[in-house]
């Protein structure tokens, strides 16, 4: 019998990771850097959910997303970064 778990978290990453970009860019072009609270309380969240879920698919998923959200946080910084470089608009 075939894994599939390997291949259904590829997928979580690569989705999840793309999502994390978009959701950078967004929170920090409406909300500016103060949006990294936000994302430090879906990461802590994340990472306890997954250590108390018992599903490893699940457990995998909310692992990556809280992750994708944790880099989120260093990466709105940059973002700001971007913006003031002129790499991407700033909110008028």
């Amino acid at each position: 019998m075939l894994n599939y778990y390997g291949i259904i978290m590829g997928i979580f990453v690569l989705i999840l990771t793309g999502l994390g970009h978009v959701f950078v860019i967004k929170g920090e072009y409406y909300f500016g850097i103060k949006i990294w609270i936000l994302f430090l309380i879906i990461g802590i969240l994340g990472i306890v959910f997954s250590l108390l879920t018992k599903n490893i698919i699940l457990s995998g998923f909310l692992g990556i997303l809280a992750f994708t959200f944790l880099w989120g946080i260093l990466e709105v910084f940059k973002q700001k970064k971007r913006v003031a470089n002129g790499w991407f608009p700033k909110k008028k």
